[in-house]
C-alpha cells in the first residue's frame, strides 16, 4: 500500500483546527477595528491584541502526521508479497486510528508512530524487593505509560479480528527522537519500542510460522476501511 495515505487523517485534523483558529483571529480582529476604527491605530492596536500563532494542541497533529510519513517511507520500502502495509487505518465507531498495520507470515504488527523530537524514550522500573516491580516508558524524562497501553488496546481490537491463532504484537515507534548511539530500543509490557531504521529487521525475522498473508491483509483491510 502506498504511504501517500499515512498521516492524511492527522493533517486533515490540523487544517480542521488550524482553519477554526484563523477564523476566531479574524472575529477578534474585527472586533477591536469596531472599537478603535480601521485607520493606523486601531489596526496597530489589533495586531497586538491578536496572537495568529498556531496552539500547541493544534501543532501537534502535524507533527504526528509528518511521523507517521516518515514512518511509512521505511515500511514501504520493504513491503511486498510476504509483508503487506496498511496506513491510517480507522477504528470502527471511533475518531481514533491505526498509524500503519503490517501483515507478514509470521503475523501482524500494530505499529503506532510518535513524534517526539530531541526526547529519549526510556524503560523505567519502580518497585521490587517487597513488592511487584513496575514497568514502564518515559519520554524526554515524564511518565508516558499511556501511550503503552493505547497500542495495547489497539493490539487487542486487532487480534479480535483475526483470531488467537494468529499473532499480533505492538510497536511504538518514535521518530527524530534522541537515542543513545549504542542499543536503545527496549520493550515495555510486549510492546517494542524503537525508532525506524530499526523496524525492516524487527518486521523480517524469520519464523516457522507460514501465515496467509494476503487473506489475512484482506481480512484487516475490510474491518479497519482507510481513515
Amino acid at each position: 500500500m502506498s504511504g501517500e495515505s499515512a498521516g492524511n487523517s492527522a493533517f486533515r485534523e490540523y487544517e480542521r483546527r488550524r482553519a477554526n483558529e484563523l477564523a476566531a483571529v479574524d472575529v477578534r480582529r474585527s472586533r477591536v477595528k469596531e472599537r478603535f476604527g480601521g485607520g493606523p491605530i486601531g489596526s496597530a492596536i489589533a495586531a497586538m491584541a491578536v496572537d495568529g500563532s498556531v496552539k500547541t494542541s493544534t501543532h501537534v497533529w502535524k507533527q504526528g502526521a509528518i511521523g507517521e510519513q516518515k514512518v511509512a517511507q521505511v515500511l514501504d520500502g520493504i513491503a511486498g508479497a510476504e509483508l503487506v502495509v496498511l496506513h491510517d487505518r480507522k477504528l470502527p465507531k471511533s475518531r481514533a486510528n491505526f498509524d500503519h498495520l503490517v501483515v507478514t507470515t509470521a503475523g501482524v504488527w500494530v505499529i503506532d508512530a510518535k513524534r517526539y523530537i530531541g526526547k529519549r524514550p526510556e524503560r523505567y522500573q519502580e518497585g521490587g524487593f517487597f513488592s511487584a516491580a513496575s514497568v514502564g516508558l518515559k519520554v524526554g524524562g515524564r511518565k508516558r505509560d499511556s501511550l503503552i497501553d493505547g497500542i495495547l488496546g489497539q493490539v487487542d481490537q486487532v487480534q479480535t479480528v483475526v483470531g488467537e491463532n494468529v499473532p499480533v504484537r505492538g510497536v511504538l515507534c518514535f521518530v527524530d527522537s534522541d537515542w543513545p548511539l549504542f542499543g536503545g530500543s527496549f520493550a515495555v509490557r510486549g510492546i517494542e519500542v524503537l525508532w525506524p531504521k530499526r523496524l525492516p529487521k524487527l518486521l523480517q525475522q524469520s519464523s516457522e510460522v507460514k501465515l496467509d498473508v494476503p487473506q489475512i491483509s484482506l481480512m484487516l483491510s475490510q474491518r479497519f476501511v482507510s481513515a
